[in-house]
């Protein structure tokens, strides 16, 4: 069961320092931010998945890559550029079928993913496929005779096996050297068996499972017993932004040997409470915005209700009271004092006070043996800017891919 890590060029800054909240003026992002293969002695994923659509910065708000980036990637390859020739992890490549979803048809050939795929050297490609963005077990119960699918569904579907057999037979004449993968979409459990079936007929015993992002678990599990009725004993699944540690042991009885996902990472700033991974639950990050960096705050400070230089002294005391909690251990009701007040001046809706008190009284941080815990303590529990938050999602990584290997051990050894 491999764990592939979706990039966004997701960097963190070797040379920034926590206290002064600076950075070596030497510094040039590609050649000297660390990637989080490259922060842990043991990657936290065994390979990365890399979209065309990411690269090319095509319907994506953010994460684009610049110009140099990208013909340095399509010069060099893919692990070369990723700075991973010397580490045992592998490269899938996808398109980014998100960022066309809107379109009629995909606006990319088989024959240009596919020199994409060859120009970074991957490991794996994959097919184009068109996202079909519903989901209904219904329509499998319909009454004979009554057709329920809309017909836009059964197009993109349609559309997703005939891209899927040319991409195949022009791997085949162009003799690629990266192992296809044929991308299936579905919008119930027979219909994701019907284009599995299919992708079988055409060649493929390599299938990425996609739209499958926005279901609940009971759901994935639904179509994936869907699919074990007409997979072939060597067909491998890979499921596309599907994690789900708790459901490893069915995944794998279905033929499931791959995922990715960058939830982990995401939670870390995104996610309202869940923001750093513990091995048994998950605890809120304690939120010191910067005062020039919080879109609220500066209103606010614009409009003369709160004064700066009052906002500057408690974003600065809060700072100060962690970082003397994290090295003597005292002090904690002072801090979450500073806290609630810093926080009434930025957003006096929300109050998170329960919440701090659990993550800096359990002090999560403190038990973590992993290299971004180590060397920043409490400031991994900080909600303040990417370096922070960024290292924190890293962290989430390693606990994510632990708790992954240990799953897999645990059935292995049980047989």
């Amino acid at each position: 069961m491999k764990f592939f890590f979706p990039d966004a060029q997701d960097l963190v800054d070797p040379s920034f320092d926590f206290d002064t909240e600076t950075r070596s003026e030497h510094r040039l992002r590609q050649r000297d931010d660390q990637y989080a293969h490259e922060v842990f002695a043991t990657p936290p994923y065994e390979g990365m998945l890399v979209s065309k659509a990411i690269v090319e910065g095509q319907g994506i708000e953010s994460g684009r890559y610049t110009m140099a980036q990208r013909l340095r990637l399509l010069r060099e390859g893919a692990k070369e550029f990723f700075r991973i020739k010397d580490r045992p992890l592998e490269i899938m490549g996808d398109c980014g079928a998100f960022s066309y979803v809107k379109e009629k048809t995909p606006p990319v050939t088989p024959d240009q993913v596919i020199d994409f795929y060859e120009a970074c050297q991957f490991d794996y490609g994959v097919s184009i496929d068109h996202i079909i963005l519903a989901y209904n077990p219904d329509c499998d119960e319909a009454l004979p005779g009554l057709d329920c699918v809309p017909d836009d569904w059964k197009e993109r579907q349609q559309i997703t096996i005939d891209l899927a057999a040319e991409f195949l037979a022009r791997h085949k004449k162009r003799k690629c050297k990266f192992c296809p993968v044929g991308a299936a979409q579905g919008w119930s459990p027979k219909s994701y068996a019907h284009c599995v079936e299919e992708l079988q007929k055409i060649g493929y015993q390599r299938i990425g499972l996609g739209g499958m992002v926005p279901l609940k678990s009971h759901e994935i599990l639904e179509a994936l017993r869907g699919i074990d009725k007409v997979r072939r004993p060597e067909t491998q699944f890979h499921l596309f932004g599907v994690t789900r540690c708790d459901h490893i042991a069915s995944f794998r009885s279905f033929g499931v040997t791959s995922f990715d996902s960058t939830s982990p990472l995401r939670q870390a700033f995104k996610d309202d409470k869940d923001n750093y991974y513990a091995t048994n639950r998950k605890y809120a990050a304690v939120r010191v915005p910067q005062v020039e960096g919080n879109a609220k705050l500066q209103k606010k400070i614009i409009a003369g209700d709160v004064k700066q230089s009052e906002a500057r002294r408690l974003e600065l005391a809060c700072l100060q009271a962690l970082k003397d909690y994290d090295r003597t251990g005292k002090g904690l009701e002072g801090g979450l004092r500073l806290l609630r007040e810093y926080e009434h001046l930025y957003d006096g809706k929300k109050d998170y006070s329960e919440q701090y008190r659990a993550t800096l009284g359990d002090k999560p941080w403190k038990k973590c043996p992993c290299e971004i815990c180590r060397a920043i303590g409490i400031h991994v529990v900080l909600f303040r800017g990417a370096e922070r938050n960024r290292r924190r999602g890293f962290h989430n990584l390693y606990v994510t891919y632990q708790r992954l290997r240990t799953e897999v051990q645990q059935l292995e050894q049980a047989g």
